[in-house]
């Protein structure tokens, strides 16, 4: 309807009476409406109503077959809860109890039978009008709607690619390819589904696991940058990233900074509970923080790192594969290895990263 003139707006007339119809029509013809539809039998109502989809309905309550309260109980199953739909009733019966039930069941407004044409014409004008502005209204709120949702997508790109960035700021420290987050990101999503989780939970792990080791942010370079092993207290120091990066991304409403946080903070946790910073054992460490170890494990043994040479590929799966049930969890390190056998098409056979 919007777009239109009033006067292309399409009305039906449901009326019993042939005389009732034919005055109405002539009257909406003579104003210059030029969408008119007609029927003198209840029972075809509904059928007009869905092959014509009018913006105005003219409705005689006393009719055979099924009366106007019927039909427009039948019309409210149909109708969006949001829509208007103007239902003009005709009728001789202006009895307070009427016109409260036929304002309950969905009529606007009413004509007294018989007419005044131009009593008709005005109210018909008036309830198209108030369907127009209805019309142009929800339009309105469609088109902010999209405005809202692709604002929305923005922002969630811009959070998203901000995490990035703090991701690779932090891995830029020990690995000047800034490639390692990357990389840990889509191996433990590939990891989450070959482990059946959820599609929303396996794209939160791609977007989180970047951030396991935001923490490297307040390690000294005398520390995490050395070439050789560390002495016990400077491994200490280092063992800080974990709960260093999940001081930084704690306290978030969002649910890939809070998956982040749990991932910083448990991604160095063992199987057997010898790990840190917790201490935690078996399923006690969060499946994601599970996940995250055994990929960050290998991808660290297999790249080069300040303070080691990259292993090959073969000698750093049969690593994963001894610590199964020792450092890792078995059911992970065997979806794991399931992954990397669909790489090469080859059959597969850990150790501490920082």
């Amino acid at each position: 309807m919007p777009g239109t003139t009033l006067q292309e707006s399409r009305i039906l007339i449901i009326d019993d009476q042939h005389a009732n119809v034919r005055v109405l029509e002539f009257a909406l013809q003579r104003a210059g409406y030029t969408n008119i539809k007609t029927t003198t039998d209840s029972r075809e109502a509904l059928p007009l109503f869905l092959e014509y989809q009018p913006d105005l309905i003219l409705l005689d309550l006393l009719m055979p077959y099924m009366d106007g309260f019927e039909v427009m109980q039948q019309l409210n199953l149909l109708l969006p809860p949001d829509s208007y739909l103007p239902i003009l009733v005709l009728t001789a019966d202006i009895t307070p109890d009427v016109k409260r039930r036929a304002l309950a069941s969905g009529a606007k407004d009413f004509l007294v039978k018989p007419f005044d044409a131009m009593e008709v014409l005005l109210r018909i004008h008036n309830l198209l009008e108030t369907r127009s502005l209805h019309l142009q209204l929800q339009n309105q709120n469609k088109t902010l709607e999209k405005k809202v949702q692709a604002r929305t997508e923005e922002l969630a790109e811009a959070q998203i690619e901000i995490i990035q960035r703090l991701a690779q700021a932090a891995e830029f420290r020990d690995d000047d390819t800034g490639h390692h987050t990357q990389r840990v990101g889509e191996m433990a999503a590939r990891l989450a589904a070959a482990l059946q989780l959820p599609d929303k939970q396996i794209e939160l792990i791609r977007r989180a696991a970047p951030l396991h080791d935001v923490g490297k942010i307040g390690i000294p370079d005398s520390i995490l940058l050395k070439p050789g092993k560390h002495t016990l207290e400077e491994f200490e120091q280092m063992k800080a990233h974990t709960t260093i990066g999940a001081r930084i991304l704690s306290g978030s409403r969002f649910s890939l900074l809070r998956l982040a946080e749990k991932i910083a903070l448990t991604h160095h946790e063992r199987w057997d509970g010898t790990g840190y910073p917790l201490g935690l054992t078996r399923d006690d460490i969060p499946l994601v923080g599970r996940v995250v170890a055994v990929v960050d494990v290998y991808d660290a043994l297999t790249h080069k790192r300040p303070y080691k040479s990259p292993w090959p590929e073969a000698e750093a799966l049969a690593e994963i594969e001894r610590e199964r049930g020792v450092q890792f969890d078995p059911q992970v390190v065997d979806a794991f290895l399931r992954v990397m056998e669909d790489d090469t098409g080859e059959p597969t056979a850990l150790a501490q990263s920082y």
